[in-house]
């Protein structure tokens, strides 16, 4: 299952997010580049377990570097594919986890939960000499926190079928409780976790992670704002709504017209603006692409011809969209 985007709202622009894949990105150039070296620099900076629990092996580092390799494990990563699984992941989940926290506690309790992904592997792998790597603990923790925040959104979710691309809507409570049970499963079936025995994935590092995704959101709701955190949602506010929209359309009996309602800013009803539409038709997604003229006013329709339902005899209706203009996007 390759999740392509969610339906829960976010109102302001994920800057620590978007920041976070920024130097994800950076740092696997960084890796690239060190040629011969690689092996080296992962060793030295990825999180190995038997730098801290084997004597002989400790000797060889100092206090900071031991200190330093808790924070940088979590930005590097083994291939392309391992990276852009992770951030694309992470830019799913990641927007509307930082929208409920805040940008500065996001920040941090992105890098707790890192450190809890770590403490997991570790634990179960005190003398492992294979360097954990990778953000994905740090990004099963903002899973678990989505899991909390938005068990109702709908995840739009790619699934292979032979070669033939299936698109469907998955509650984010069942595609993250599947997820969820999947590492426990492929954890238990690799020898108590170790990552040499499962194929180089930390399968404790992503449950130790979602589990503290979620211990850390109810932890927080507890901490008393910061003035700071509202002065930057003020700046981050979005002034569009999400380019790609899932529009679920009714059907009158006695019609062949489709209605449904498409989302815009004050913004966007005063520029113009396009957008991708997505439009459930069984089991399958309808894409189109409708363009919402400059100066569109509040509950003024969209009209698409022939979108509508079709006869046996070959008569089709139309699908009108129902302009919503929000104050605060959705997407």
């Amino acid at each position: 299952m390759i999740p392509i985007r969610d339906t829960a709202p976010s109102q302001n622009y994920p800057i620590v997010t978007m920041t976070l894949i920024a130097i994800n990105v950076a740092v696997y150039l960084l890796e690239m580049a060190q040629g011969p070296e690689l092996n080296r620099f992962i060793h030295l900076y990825g999180l190995v377990p038997a730098r801290y629990t084997v004597d002989r092996i400790a000797d060889y580092y100092t206090l900071p570097q031991q200190a330093f390799a808790w924070l940088t494990f979590m930005f590097l990563h083994g291939g392309f594919w391992h990276l852009l699984g992770n951030m694309w992941t992470l830019y799913i989940f990641g927007d509307n986890v930082e929208d409920h926290l805040g940008h500065l506690r996001y920040l941090i309790f992105y890098l707790l939960c890192g450190l809890v992904s770590g403490i997991s592997h570790m634990i179960l792998n005190l003398q492992s000499p294979v360097a954990v790597i990778g953000a994905s603990g740090a990004i099963a923790g903002v899973m678990g926190a989505y899991f909390l925040l938005h068990p109702n959104a709908k995840i739009l979710t790619l699934i292979p079928i032979f070669f033939i691309p299936w698109f469907i809507e998955i509650p984010a409570f069942f595609f993250l409780g599947f997820w969820f049970v999947l590492q426990f499963i492929n954890a238990a079936g690799s020898q108590a976790g170790s990552q040499a025995a499962s194929g180089g994935v930390a399968w404790w590092a992503h449950i130790g992670g979602f589990v503290g995704g979620m211990v850390f959101l109810k932890a927080f709701a507890r901490l008393p704002s910061a003035g700071m955190s509202a002065r930057l949602r003020q700046a981050t506010g979005k002034r569009r709504t999400t380019r790609l929209q899932v529009v679920k359309p009714e059907a009158p009996p006695a019609e062949l017209n489709l209605y449904g309602t498409i989302s815009i800013t004050p913004y966007e009803s005063f520029t113009g603006t396009r957008k991708l539409v997505s439009i459930p038709l069984g089991f399958k997604k309808r894409m189109i692409r409708v363009t919402v003229p400059p100066g569109i006013n509040q509950d003024q329709k969209l009209r698409l011809k022939g979108l509508g339902k079709t006869t046996p005899d070959g008569q089709t209706g139309d699908l009108f969209l129902k302009v919503n203009i929000v104050m605060r996007p959705a997407g």
